[in-house]
C-alpha cells in the first residue's frame, strides 16, 4: 500500500519519543469492530430478537432505501419503513418541499412472511406529536419477478391518508433484492473486506489468521494453516472471495469456524447456517455509505412520536407491548393486520385509556360502577347517543374523520359525506357493494368474517379465559343467558369481533342459513376494549 511506510515510520518515532507503540494491526481491527457495534446499537436492537427463519421459508434480503421526496407543501419531513411487526425512519429533512434522506435498511423476506412494505411520511411537530401527510405500499414479492438493476429507482405516488384518491407528492424508492446464493456471496465479500487491509480483495495467511480470531473459535485458530491450505484451492497462497466463501459454507455444514458474530459478538449456531449467515449479514451491512435507518419501532405512529413521548417513555409512563394480555397495561393498542402482516396501532385518545383504567384496573372502579357510577354512565351515554342523533351533530364528522385519518376510506362509501345529516348516520354508513367481496361464496362450511373488526379467535371458552379473558366468571350462558344457552354451545369455539370507533359499524351474518328469530339479552354494555376484557375486576362479557 502506498502509505504504509508512513505509518511505519509514525511508530517508530513513537517508540523513539519514549511513547507506547501503536497497536497490533488485529488490535485496531477489533477496535473498528466495537466503534461499528456502538455507532449501530441502536439500530441493531431491533434485529436481535428476530425469529428464526426456516431454510425453505428464506426468499432472500432486501435492500430498501428511501432516497428522496417531492412534496405539495415545504415542512421538515422524515419517512417511516413498516415491514411486519418492525418500523424503521429516517432522520429528519431539512426545511423544503424535496426532502433527500438516501437512508436505507436490509430486512428479511420470507416466502409466507410479510411482504407489504409501508413506506409513511410525516411532517414534524417541534412538540410532541407529528402528522402524517402520505404513505404508500409495496409488494416485495412483485419485486422478485423483476429483473431489476441494484441502483434502480422508482417514484411512487404518495397517497393522502385520508383518501386514497388524492396524492399528496412522490416519494422515491430503491428496491433491490438478493437471493439467497447473492447474500452468501455477499457475506463472503462483506467478511473478507473488513480484514483485508490492502484492499486488493485476497488475504494473505496473516490476514486470515486475524479472521479465525476475530471468529472467536479457539478450535479453527489452532488449526489455521490447515484451514488456510483447505480454502487456497489454487495454491496461490492467497485466499480469494469465491474461496472463502466455499471454506465458510462447507465448514459451516460440517464444523462451523464462526463460533461468534464479529460484529455484536452474539453466540451463534442457536439456529442454522442460514440464519447465522442472515444474522452475520445483517450486522456487517453498512450500505453504501447512506445512512442506515434507525430501528427499535413497532409502529410507525411509535416512531413519529417526539421528544415529550420519548420522555414519557423513559419515565415508564408509556410503553409498547406486543401480545393478548398487554391491553390491560399497555399506553397504546397493537393490533395484526392480516392483509398486510403489519403491526398497526389503534387510535384511542389518551384521556379516555386513563379513565378507563380507572374504571376496569382497580377495586376502587369496580365499587364505583357497583355504587351508582354505572347509572351515571348509561345517562351520559344515552344523552350523548341522542346529541349524535340531531342535525348539529354532522359538523362532528370532519373531526372524526381527522383522529382517524388513515383509517377510515370514505372512498368504500356508499355515500358522500354530505348526505350524512347526523353524525350518527354517518356512524352507521353503508359501504359500496364491491368494498367487502365475500370470501368463498360457495363453500358453506367456512365461515366469513362478519364484520370490520379486531377478530380474536379461540377454539374453545377454556382457551379464551386461559389466554384472553380475565373476568371472574365467564362462561357462554354468562354471555348468552340462560334464555338463548343451549348445549349446542359446549365446548365449541369462540369467536369475538370487536369494532372501534372508526371501523364500518355493520354486522354481516358469517354463515348461510337464515335468520329465525332475535333474542334480547338483558344487562349493561361495557366496553370491550382490552383494557376492560382483561380486567380481573369486571366481567365484560356476562349479564353481571
Amino acid at each position: 500500500m502506498g502509505h504504509s511506510s508512513s505509518r511505519h515510520n509514525a511508530l517508530a518515532g513513537a517508540a523513539g519519543d519514549g511513547q507506547p507503540p501503536l497497536p497490533s494491526r488485529f488490535s485496531r481491527f477489533r477496535t473498528r469492530l466495537r466503534l461499528r457495534r456502538r455507532d449501530r446499537a441502536a439500530a441493531d436492537c431491533s434485529d436481535s430478537g428476530r425469529p428464526a427463519v426456516a431454510a425453505d421459508e428464506f426468499a432472500g434480503i432486501a435492500r430498501i432505501r428511501i432516497v428522496k421526496a417531492d412534496m405539495r407543501f415545504k415542512d421538515k419531513f422524515f419517512a417511516c419503513l413498516s415491514l411486519g411487526e418492525r418500523t424503521y425512519r429516517t432522520e429528519r429533512s431539512d426545511n423544503t418541499h424535496k426532502p433527500e434522506w438516501n437512508s436505507e435498511k436490509k430486512v428479511v423476506i420470507e416466502t409466507n412472511g410479510p411482504h407489504i412494505a409501508r413506506i409513511s411520511v410525516f411532517e414534524t411537530n417541534r412538540f410532541s406529536k407529528n402528522t402524517l401527510v402520505g404513505y404508500c405500499e409495496v409488494d416485495l414479492f412483485d419485486l422478485l419477478t423483476k429483473d431489476l438493476e441494484e441502483e434502480h429507482v422508482e417514484d411512487l405516488a404518495l397517497l393522502d391518508p385520508s383518501s386514497s384518491t388524492n396524492t399528496m407528492g412522490t416519494i422515491s424508492l430503491s428496491c433491490y433484492i438478493e437471493d439467497p446464493v447473492e447474500t452468501e456471496q455477499s457475506f463472503a465479500r462483506r467478511v473478507l473486506a473488513i480484514v483485508d487491509y490492502n484492499e486488493d480483495g485476497k488475504l494473505s495467511l496473516s490476514e486470515f489468521s486475524d479472521l479465525m480470531k476475530a471468529f472467536g473459535n479457539g478450535l479453527a485458530v489452532n488449526k489455521m494453516e490447515e484451514l488456510f491450505r483447505q480454502a487456497d484451492t489454487n495454491g496461490d497462497g492467497i485466499v480469494d472471495m469465491d474461496e472463502l466463501a466455499a471454506l465458510l459454507a462447507d465448514q459451516q455444514e460440517k464444523e462451523p469456524i464462526i463460533s461468534n458474530c464479529p460484529v455484536c459478538g452474539e453466540s451463534l449456531g442457536k439456529y442454522d447456517k442460514i440464519n447465522d449467515m442472515i444474522h452475520m449479514t445483517l450486522c456487517f451491512d453498512e450500505g453504501t455509505g447512506n445512512q442506515i435507518m434507525t430501528g427499535g419501532f413497532l409502529t410507525d405512529k411509535q416512531a413519529s412520536y417526539g421528544w415529550m413521548f420519548k420522555l414519557s417513555e423513559w419515565a415508564n409512563f408509556s410503553s409498547y407491548d406486543v401480545g393478548l394480555r398487554s391491553g390491560s397495561t399497555a399506553s397504546h393498542i397493537l393490533v395484526f393486520d392480516r392483509r398486510a402482516k403489519r403491526l398497526v396501532e389503534e387510535a384511542i385518545d389518551g384521556k379516555i385509556v386513563l379513565s378507563m383504567r380507572a374504571l376496569y384496573q382497580s377495586k376502587v372502579g369496580l365499587t364505583l360502577i357497583n355504587t351508582g357510577v354505572k347509572d351515571i354512565l348509561k345517562n351520559l351515554s344515552e344523552k350523548q347517543g341522542k346529541k349524535m342523533n340531531s342535525p348539529e351533530s354532522a359538523k362532528d364528522i370532519p373531526k372524526f374523520l381527522d383522529l382517524f385519518m388513515g383509517q377510515i376510506n370514505m372512498d368504500e362509501t356508499k355515500d358522500p359525506i354530505e348526505s350524512f345529516k347526523t353524525f350518527n348516520d354517518f356512524f352507521v354508513r353503508q359501504l359500496k357493494p364491491s368494498a367487502r367481496p365475500i370470501a368463498y361464496n360457495d363453500q358453506d362450511n367456512i365461515a366469513t368474517c362478519a364484520a370490520d373488526c379486531r377478530l380474536m379467535a379461540f377454539s374453545s371458552v377454556d382457551e379464551s379465559t386461559r389466554f384472553w379473558i380475565k373476568g371472574r366468571k365467564f362462561s357462554i350462558e354468562g354471555l348468552l343467558g340462560a334464555d338463548a344457552h343451549s348445549d349446542a354451545f359446549i365446548n365449541g369455539s369462540l369467536v369475538i369481533f370487536r369494532l372501534a370507533p372508526q371501523d364500518y359499524h355493520r354486522f354481516h351474518v358469517p354463515v348461510s342459513g337464515t335468520v329465525e328469530k332475535f333474542v334480547e339479552i338483558p344487562g349493561c354494555l361495557y366496553t370491550v376494549n382490552p383494557i376492560a376484557v382483561n380486567s380481573k375486576y369486571c366481567n365484560v362479557f356476562t349479564r353481571e
